[in-house]
């Protein structure tokens, strides 16, 4: 029996659609990152991208658990004397509230070509509204 290897302009490509309101933020980004890697399917080939495209709505409303809120700390450095920037969730809720999912789900994919173009079919938004109806997505629970 010969190893299946799958190719990836012959895999078919599905929508889903997460809720996040009131779910746990690493439970959202664990959910979609699985989608869009495609390891829920049996074709699942590690060096391919056989995944899905996931939408994520209602970024603004993810629960942190604990102390995160105030306590976890998003760092950025400009590469300039002076260019370290530093806010918490609560910050970056109220400024970017959808970069707190794409951060997290950038963070559980591969960290090399794969992972990038894998991170292009993932589609975040603060709110209940999606421009993707046409797509029919379907919704999962996590």
């Amino acid at each position: 029996m010969k190893t299946f290897s799958a190719k990836a302009n012959e895999v078919d490509r599905k929508w889903w659609l997460i809720d996040a309101a009131e779910q746990p933020l690493g439970r959202v980004a664990a959910k979609a990152a699985v989608l869009l890697r495609g390891k829920h399917k049996p074709i699942f080939t590690p060096h391919v991208d056989t995944g899905d495209f996931v939408i994520v709505i209602n970024a603004e409303k993810v629960a942190v658990l604990g102390k995160k809120e105030t306590d976890k700390v998003y760092t950025s450095f400009s590469g300039f004397v002076g260019g370290h920037k530093s806010e918490n969730v609560k910050q970056r809720r109220a400024r970017h509230p959808e970069k707190l999912v794409e951060l997290a789900v950038r963070g559980m994919i591969p960290h090399n070509r794969l992972g990038r173009s894998v991170y292009t079919k993932l589609k975040v938004y603060t709110g209940a509204e999606h421009p993707h109806a046409a797509q029919q997505p379907a919704a999962t629970t996590i």
